[in-house]
C-alpha cells in the first residue's frame, strides 16, 4: 500500500470524517424530522405507522443517538447495531419490491440493495472499533505492566 495511503487510514481525523460521512443518512434524516417534526410524522403516516408522533420520536432518537455513538466512536457496536437494525427494517416496512411492479419495484430493489451494503458498512465500523478499542486496550497495559508482573516506569 502507498504511503500516502497508509497515512490517511492512520489518520484520526481522516477516521471521524469518515464516521461522520457513513452516518450522513441518519443524522441528516432525524435532524430534518425533528425540526420539521409534522413533516416526520406524516412520513410515519405514510407508511402506516401508528401512533405516527411517537413513532417520529422513536425514529429520529434512533438515528440521532445512533450517529452520535457512532461519530464519537463511543459504544460504536451500539450505535451501528440499532441504525442497522433500524435500516433493516425499513426494507419490509418501505422498500418492499417484491410486492410492487414496474419502475416502483426496480426503485424499491435498487434502494434496498444499497441499504443491505449500508448495514455491511455498519457492522464493518463495529468491527474496526472493536479491534482500535482492544489494541489500545493491550498497549495500555503492556505500557502499565499488568498482567506481567513488571512495573513500567
Amino acid at each position: 500500500m502507498p504511503k500516502v495511503i497508509q497515512a490517511l487510514i492512520a489518520n484520526r481525523v481522516i477516521e471521524v470524517l469518515a464516521r461522520i460521512v457513513l452516518t450522513v443518512p441518519f443524522w441528516g434524516s432525524g435532524l430534518d424530522k425533528l425540526i420539521n417534526f409534522q413533516g416526520g410524522v406524516a412520513e410515519m403516516r405514510l407508511f402506516g405507522l401508528e401512533p405516527a408522533p411517537l413513532v417520529n420520536i422513536l425514529v429520529l432518537t434512533t438515528q440521532l443517538a445512533g450517529s452520535a455513538l457512532v461519530i464519537a466512536g463511543r459504544h460504536v457496536w451500539l450505535g451501528a447495531g440499532a441504525l442497522g437494525v433500524f435500516t433493516a427494517l425499513t426494507i419490509p416496512i418501505v422498500h418492499h419490491f417484491w410486492t410492487m411492479s414496474g419502475p416502483d419495484a426496480l426503485h424499491a430493489f435498487h434502494t434496498a440493495g444499497e441499504h443491505v451494503g449500508m448495514i455491511g458498512a455498519l457492522v464493518l465500523v463495529s468491527i474496526l472499533a472493536a479491534r482500535t478499542r482492544s489494541g489500545a486496550d493491550r498497549a495500555a497495559r503492556a505500557e502499565s505492566g499488568a498482567g506481567t508482573g513488571v512495573a513500567v516506569r
